[in-house]
């Protein structure tokens, strides 16, 4: 039955696509996020759902779509120079075959993401893309949110569509997009005009907030929690009574900490004191290893280069008996152990250049929508009061995702490279539409009066 209802659903989207091109750039997103091949028994796993929807949406806007609007922009060009790159350290690459199959879904994420800007020409595209995208990782927020409330969660365990661990069904990754989609979650409700802006459509984005919110309580991420702490700070930029809010918070943080699990609240407790912890004392020194390793390979040693590495790991822990308290220390070595950080992740894979590209693309991003931002923030139009909210939302998600991804290695993450693409798409879009306000046509009546002062500068020039 569940195989039924997801196949039907995606030939629904596709079939409307055959009407509205561009519902294929909506399909593709929803399959790129939720993965519904991968929650499918036999019917969607049987085929290479995605491959086919990219296909589909690519070829609808080349053969179909108005391109007149489209704009190639220079985080684009940045998207390009990084793919390319990516592609030659592939084949130089320390473990050829592990890079190669890395490869085979980065190169798919970075094109999409360059591709995505190219066909959001309009408000509703954008709002559009947008929608789909929160709305697709929401339906596996909204799932962990439920587990979450039933049975508390726990670190590994809280399984959402599948037993999944890759992409956005990890624990971490999740918890990190989950934070990072609040801001967009109420853009949609304050700004969004494909739903009517009712109670229901309030009341639906607050459930979905407190959600996104839950995800690191189920999860037990600590990630998760930086973000929310991110995402607190932040918003402090844009709320308009900010004593108000800070007083929440606090109220908010100390009605929620004793109905917390005790499990939680002792794995949050290893943020800092991380020596007592042995996955966080591991990613210390697989940071100091990938550090000395790009001294020697400043170019990069290509996807999963950290498969080459050799740690010997101190941990610490106290354990009292009594009155007595003792310290117990062992070592513990370990091998080909993750990156666990976006930005180490860039430095080995991809060495310096890579870094840099990748540091640049995210840092022009922060800028961009910073111009926006002040740029649109105090016209008072009609039309004009979306796009400076919509440029803060991307910029905080944007934000949240960098401090998230230091723990976490998601620098290829594909739903954080669509938003990448919504930005471009977005600063393209404002950027043609401020250029052609500006250069007004000339009325008709002053156009008429030209023309009679040259028919009079003419007969003039005829009676000498």
């Amino acid at each position: 039955m569940l195989d039924l209802a997801l196949t039907g659903f995606v030939l629904i989207f596709l079939a409307l696509g055959l009407r509205r091109p561009f519902v294929w750039v909506l399909a593709y997103l929803y399959v790129d996020v939720v993965a519904p091949q991968k929650i499918s028994y036999f019917l969607l796993a049987s085929i290479p759902l995605s491959l086919i929807v990219f296909i589909a949406a690519a070829a609808g806007w080349m053969l179909a779509d108005d391109k007149r609007d489209s704009r190639f922009t220079w985080r684009q060009a940045l998207m390009v120079m990084l793919l390319v790159y990516c592609g030659m350290t592939t084949l130089t690459a320390d473990f050829p075959v592990e890079a190669a199959a890395k490869w085979s879904w980065v190169w798919k994420a970075l094109v999409f993401a360059l591709f995505l800007p190219l066909t959001l020409r309009t408000r509703l595209r954008i709002e559009a893309a947008a929608l789909v995208m929160v709305l697709s990782a929401g339906s596996i927020v909204i799932t962990g949110a439920i587990k979450t409330l039933v049975s508390g969660g726990g670190y590994g365990s809280l399984h959402f569509f599948v037993s999944d661990n890759t992409g956005l069904y990890e624990g971490s990754i999740i918890s990190c997009v989950a934070i990072a989609i609040i801001p967009l979650i109420a853009w949609l409700a304050r700004h969004g005009t494909i739903f009517p802006r009712d109670k229901r459509v309030t009341l639906f984005a607050v459930a979905l907030g407190f959600a996104c919110l839950l995800i690191p309580v189920g999860t037990q991420a600590r990630t998760g929690l930086i973000c929310i702490g991110v995402l607190a700070v932040l918003s402090l930029r844009t709320v308009e009574r900010r004593m108000l809010y800070v007083s929440l918070l606090g109220a908010a943080g100390l009605i929620a900490i004793p109905l917390l699990p005790a499990t939680f609240t002792q794995r949050m407790g290893t943020i800092e004191n991380h020596a007592s912890d042995e996955s966080a004392s591991t990613r210390l020194a697989v940071w100091a290893w990938t550090y000395a390793y790009a001294k020697d390979h400043p170019l990069g040693g290509g996807f999963d280069a950290y498969r080459g590495n050799q740690l010997t790991v101190s941990t610490s822990a106290e354990k009292t008996a009594g009155n007595t308290v003792s310290v117990e220390e062992k070592e513990v070595a370990d091998a080909a152990r993750a990156y666990h950080s976006s930005y180490f992740e860039m430095l080995g894979e991809q060495g310096w250049p890579g870094l840099i590209l990748w540091l640049w693309l995210h840092l022009t991003g922060l800028w961009q929508m910073e111009r926006l931002r002040a740029r649109w923030k105090k016209r008072t139009g009609e039309n004009e009061q979306w796009q400076a909210p919509l440029a803060s939302a991307l910029q905080q998600a944007q934000v949240i995702y960098l401090v998230g991804s230091l723990f976490v290695g998601i620098a290829y993450q594909p739903f954080v490279l669509m938003l990448i693409g919504l930005q471009c798409g977005l600063w393209s879009y404002l950027g043609r539409i401020d250029k052609s306000a500006r250069v007004r046509p000339v009325p008709a009546q002053l156009r008429a009066a030209r023309r009679r002062q040259s028919a009079l500068r003419g007969d003039a020039v005829a009676a000498r």
